[in-house]
This record gives C-alpha cells, structure tokens and sequence, in this order.
C-alpha cells in the first residue's frame, strides 16, 4: 500500500516541477523582450587628432610610383591601334606566307620555333617546342615578341618595350658564339630578339674528297640570316686574314635592328628600313649611298655560278649518288649550282659549293649589302677568286 506520505512527497515533486517549468518561460520571454531604454548620457571628450600622412603621387598606378600617363603614352587605343595597322598590313610577320610550316603533320617542327607564335614563345621560356608541333600555326603576334615589363622605373632603367627576351643570343650553327646587340642605339638589347630568328639554320658546306653534293632545292643558309651578316659571321672565307673582324662593322657598333627598322614606333612595325631623308640615317650619310661595287659583283658571281659544272646525282634506293652514262663511267654533268637565285641540286667542287653558300647568304639577307658592307665585299671579291 501507499503511505499518505509517499503521496503527499509526490505531490509536492509535481508541484516544483510545474514551478520549475513556469519560472523558465518567464525567463525565455525577457531574454527575447527589448530592453527598455533610458535617457542620453552627455557626450563623451572628443579623440586625440591623428597624424597627417603623406601626400600620394599624383596619377600613379601603384606600379613602383609608375606615372600613369607614361602607361597611357604606349597602351592607349590611339597609339596600339597605329601598330596593328602598320603591323597587319605591312609586315610579313603577320601577313607572311610561311606560318603552315610549324602545323601538325607538316612534320617541320624544327621550323616552330620562328614560324609559330606559340612555338616562339615556349622556345623563349623552355627551350625547346612541343615535339609534336602545334594544331594551329599563327603567324607571330604581339605577344609573341612582348611579355611584361621588367622594371617600371623607366627614368633609371630605361623602358624596355616589355620585350619578351633581352638576353643575348647562341648561334644555332656555332654554340660558341654570341651575338649580344647593345650599344647607344640600343642600351638594352632590343635587337636580340630579331636575332633568335634572323640567323642561318645551315653552315657552309664542308667537303667529301674536294667535293660537296647538294641534294636539295632549298639548300643553303636559310631566308633570314640579317643579324649573322651584320655581325660579319658564319660566311665563308676563303681567305680569313682578308675578311673584317666580327662585329666592327658600322652599322653593327653604331646602330642596331631597332633603331634602322623602327624608327617610330607607330611605322616601325612594318619593319621597313628608315627613310634615308630621317635623322637615324643623316646623322651619318647626306644622301642615299649603295655599297660599292655590290651590284656588279653580284652579277658576276651569279653568272660565275650558273655555269659551274658539276656531276648529276640520282637517288638509287632512297640514296643520292652520283649519275653516270650508261658505260657506268662517265659522268653525266649538270650545269649550274645556282639560277635565279634558287640552289640546283649535283655534285660540285667544294670552292663552287662555298661560293654559292655566300651568294645565297648575300642574297638572302636583302639589304643589298648595307648591313655590313666591308664584310659583303669581301665575301663577294673572294668568292669571285675562288673561280680563277
């Protein structure tokens, strides 16, 4: 049975309980109740003043204290869009024709890295090109030759046009020798960038038993060698002592790619040659000057080459050798090493080989001898020589 005891102990539990539960919820709503607010205190002693800072540039970008107004100078809309006009429209390095070379299954990817733009800009940064070439061949673009500024303090530094490399540049056909351009017209090297790609791809012809056999249309030192000329190097000489020393040219320690080819910034991304009326080519000559002798010269050397004999060859089972008549001892002859300017394919004397390697390397850098005329005449006086 249960006591009269346990009941009342029982009843007094549910009781606090119910008090427990009562006094909770009255302290639920006046937590959740605003709270009643008095009146304003009297205000408060005002705070110390603080230090005046220092004034701020005006118009900077925030660039190394960079003035903005030499940004806009180079990358406003009224000065980039006289660029792509002159660029797109008169230079071949964008509206040339030789940019399918470095596509996929065009199987030229040594070719890439001058006649791609991304093949270009992945030599400048690795070193190499991708092996299997790229999908799409672009002709080189401004972000082929700029990247991004190496110093913002152009007062001191000098303002290096954000180009892609400065660095100076190792010959593909002698890893011993540099070409490094810098000089007044050009403090920072500029012009090494045209040299990445304006040099020869192939070295004069070395002989086998006195002879050299050519078995391409295309051979020789390859279309751009401009910077290896006025360097005054990778020529052949016949006779050493009697060629200039490399790099005494004029127009080598004078002036630079840059400052002939792009004598405004505006005009000079058609790349064509300064105007000889301009202040970068009368502070040296009065009036239009060709190099000496160049175009008779060239002339003689050309017919000397059209008439040089030498042996045909003929590919027997994927091999070029020397052809012969029928009796397999007499020697059919071919007749010139050069026409019109394109290599002819044979066995020639090495002398006829070599001469021809520097009429095409003359012929190919297109100046007419300008670039280095000492160093021209006499590639083109011992070439001529070579005959006698």
């Amino acid at each position: 049975q249960i006591s009269n005891t346990n009941i009342l102990i029982m009843k007094n539990l549910k009781l606090i309980g119910f008090l427990m539960l009562f006094a909770s919820s009255l302290l639920f709503i006046q937590c959740t109740t605003d709270t009643i607010v008095g009146a304003a205190g009297a205000n408060g002693t005002n705070g110390t003043n603080g230090t005046d800072g220092a004034n701020g540039l005006a118009g900077t970008d925030g660039l190394d204290g960079a003035d903005i107004a030499v940004c806009i100078a180079c990358h406003s809309n009224s000065h980039t869009d006289a660029i792509n006009d002159a660029y797109t429209s008169l230079s071949k390095h964008a509206n040339g024709s030789s940019w399918s070379y470095a596509g996929v299954g065009i199987n030229r990817v040594g070719c890439a890295q001058c006649h791609n733009n991304q093949g270009f800009i992945d030599f400048q940064t690795t070193g190499a090109v991708h092996e299997e070439g790229y999908t799409l061949s672009q002709p080189i673009s401004c972000t082929g030759c700029h990247n991004s500024h190496r110093s913002f303090d152009f007062a001191n530094d000098g303002n290096d046009m954000a180009m892609r490399t400065l660095e100076p540049v190792t010959l593909i056909t002698d890893e011993n020798y540099t070409i490094d351009i810098k000089n007044e017209s050009d403090l920072l090297g500029k012009s090494n960038t045209c040299v990445n790609c304006h040099q020869p791809r192939t070295s004069a012809p070395e002989a086998t038993d006195g002879k050299y056999m050519n078995t391409s249309t295309h051979w020789g030192p390859h279309h751009g060698p401009q910077a290896t000329l006025l360097e005054g190097v990778t020529g052949f000489a016949f006779t050493p002592s009697e060629i200039p020393t490399a790099g005494t040219g004029t127009h080598r320690t004078k002036m630079s790619c840059v400052a002939c080819h792009m004598g405004t910034v505006e005009e000079g991304h058609s790349w064509e040659p300064a105007n000889y009326a301009s202040a970068t080519c009368t502070k040296c000559h009065s009036a239009k000057e060709e190099v000496e002798g160049f175009a008779t010269g060239m002339e003689e050397l050309a017919t000397l080459l059209a008439n040089a004999v030498g042996q045909a060859i003929v590919k027997v089972d994927g091999v070029w050798v020397p052809a012969f008549e029928a009796d397999g001892t007499t020697p059919i002859e071919t007749v010139g090493i050069v026409h019109d300017g394109h290599p002819e394919t044979g066995l020639f004397d090495i002398q006829i080989a070599n001469a021809a390697y520097n009429y095409l390397y003359i012929l190919e850098d297109k100046s007419n001898g300008v670039h280095n005329p000492p160093y021209v005449k006499a590639l083109i006086e011992q070439s001529i020589k070579s005959f006698e």
